[in-house]
């Protein structure tokens, strides 16, 4: 699959993936328009917590993987936090279970506290929460191959749509642009890595993650924040 972003509108805006003419939703607002052809839209949020705030820190995904082997889990660490983070999104609880919900195995026994998985919810729970842009996607890191590293993120995507659908159901309460970044997401889930390629595949690969992580805080923002919001005034 090129990794390119491609262009299909008549003004230039990206095909796919897109946020559906920049679109935004609870605590998302637009920052800039790149040139058209550019690529995707950048975006950033209001942050809720003072600037000395510091979130927590997901694990390594070598940690990740080992606690999964430990654990007799057959997971891709990308892929897990993919699933975590879909559950979170549709509003799943992170209660010491949620891994057994996230696999659909009732068998696997609640996370122990201060553990690989724990720091994993906790961190992915602050990172979703606090709206500055500082949630990440646990990915391998920068030195590994173009293949491997689009690889990690498609898993990621395979992953967060399981685990959002496991939580959200067949109507999850999504904005259009909610609903078209989540059909963006599934999209990426359905590609295949790319074996080999040049800087400008690479630069693609950035923006492709950028959209990711601002097309989950959207998600986020429609079924969590909005039903939060919503609430406070019933």
């Amino acid at each position: 699959m090129p990794l390119r972003p491609t262009t299909g509108r008549a003004n230039g805006e990206p095909k796919t993936p897109h946020l559906a003419g920049g679109g935004c939703s609870v605590g998302v607002r637009p920052r800039r328009q790149q040139p058209a052809g550019a690529g995707l839209h950048c975006y950033t949020v209001a942050p809720l917590y003072p600037a000395e705030y510091v979130p927590a820190t997901l694990p390594a995904p070598a940690d990740v993987d080992t606690a999964a082997r430990e654990s007799g889990l057959a997971v891709d660490p990308s892929e897990l936090h993919g699933a975590l983070c879909g559950w979170l999104a549709a509003g799943g609880a992170g209660s010491p279970d949620w891994l057994a919900h996230v696999l659909a195995d009732d068998a696997i026994p609640a996370v122990a506290a201060g553990s690989t998985f724990d720091q994993l919810r906790e961190a992915s729970a602050g990172q979703l929460e606090d709206r500055s842009f500082d949630f990440e996607l646990l990915l391998p890191d920068a030195d590994a191959s173009l293949s491997i590293r689009s690889g990690a993120l498609f898993d990621w995507c395979r992953g967060f749509l399981g685990g959002f659908g496991l939580a959200a159901g067949k109507s999850p309460p999504l904005s259009d642009e909610g609903s078209e970044a989540l059909a963006d997401i599934a999209k990426l889930a359905a590609a295949s890595p790319q074996d080999d390629g040049d800087e400008e595949d690479e630069a693609a690969l950035v923006e492709i993650e950028e959209f990711v992580r601002v097309a989950v805080l959207l998600i986020h923002g429609d079924c969590v924040l909005a039903a939060r919001h919503r609430q406070q005034f019933n």
